[in-house]
């Protein structure tokens, strides 16, 4: 009898959930999680989290810290349930500021330290700007593993590398977000969706080289975009897609397989030829500002949840 699809996925790709939700989490059994503001913003309102929410706010010494008490309160939680990485993620606001992400990642570090959760089970999460991409080496120096987000484009998949980041998190689902809207009629099923090219340009480059940097797909809009990219290192879903997987028992043939790498390494991006690359992509412009907004949208309205609940 074939396994389900979730299950044969698991046998050749290391599965991360992508929420907050403990539940989904003990349901579906992931290796890693990852959260961001949005995530943590949900969790934060369930009603069986409100008061230790308001405990937390009240016993803090501004927004600030009472933002990052929150999200290492959820990821501790969800260090308990998951074996390997939990990522968490740094301000948004901060994302074009290499001192402050460092600052506050090192703050982050601490909080889950004193908890009692290593720095070997996180994952610094940051927007893949230059100056995120220059705090994330620095991190990586100090033995603090990162999670470079919000990427869309080969220049920051390749600047990830050349930084030596842990792990990249190309946004698959977003990229076809944006060529769907501009060309509505065309096919971008499977292995024709755009995210899932970028993906595996991302992968084969990686894999093609030698780099050590973890691609790990994320921002799915179904199942058919994870199936084309079965195989890949790791891949983060939602609990909804996870259970479409799960009650699905047709065979899942792997698509993406490591090859042989080369012996030499392509030159580093410096900074000029970063910002060139992404000045001439619009999707990758323009997506990822949209990321960093929407992110501190609902980071403001957590930012407003915990200040009524300091009052």
């Amino acid at each position: 009898m074939t396994q389900d699809k979730l299950t044969q996925l698991k046998a050749m790709t290391t599965v991360v959930a992508d929420t907050g939700d403990l539940d989904a989490i003990k349901r579906f059994q992931p290796t890693d999680a990852t959260t961001n503001p949005s995530l943590i913003l949900q969790a934060a309102q369930q009603e069986g989290r409100r008061a230790r929410m308001a405990e937390l706010a009240r016993q803090s010494t501004d927004i600030d810290d009472a933002l990052d008490a929150v999200a290492v309160e959820v990821g501790s939680e969800i260090s308990a349930l998951v074996p390997g990485y939990v990522s968490t993620e740094v301000s948004a606001r901060l994302s074009f500021d290499t001192d402050a992400t460092l600052a506050r990642a090192h703050s982050l570090i601490e909080r889950y330290e004193r908890r009692g959760v290593g720095r070997e089970r996180i994952l610094i999460k940051v927007a893949s700007t230059w100056e995120g991409i220059r705090a994330a080496k620095q991190l990586e120096r100090e033995g603090i593993r990162t999670n470079l987000t919000l990427l869309f484009n080969f220049a920051q998949a390749q600047a990830c590398a050349d930084a030596g980041v842990t792990l990249v998190s190309p946004f698959v689902g977003r990229i076809l977000d944006w060529h769907k809207a501009r060309d509505p009629e065309a096919d971008f099923a499977g292995a024709n969706d755009p995210g899932v090219r970028s993906v595996r340009a991302i992968y084969e480059h990686y894999k093609g080289h030698g780099y050590k940097t973890v691609v790990m797909g994320a921002s799915f809009r179904n199942t058919g975009e994870i199936e084309a990219l079965s195989g890949c290192d790791r891949l983060t879903i939602s609990p909804k897609l996870l259970g479409e997987l799960a009650e699905d028992n047709a065979e899942l043939p792997r698509a993406l397989r490591p090859q042989d790498a080369e012996s030499s390494m392509p030159e580093p991006l410096d900074e000029g030829e970063f910002r060139w690359a992404m000045n001439e992509d619009a999707m990758a412009t323009e997506k990822l500002a949209e990321g960093i907004r929407k992110f501190m949208d609902d980071q403001r309205k957590l930012e407003a949840l915990l200040g009524e609940l300091r009052k």
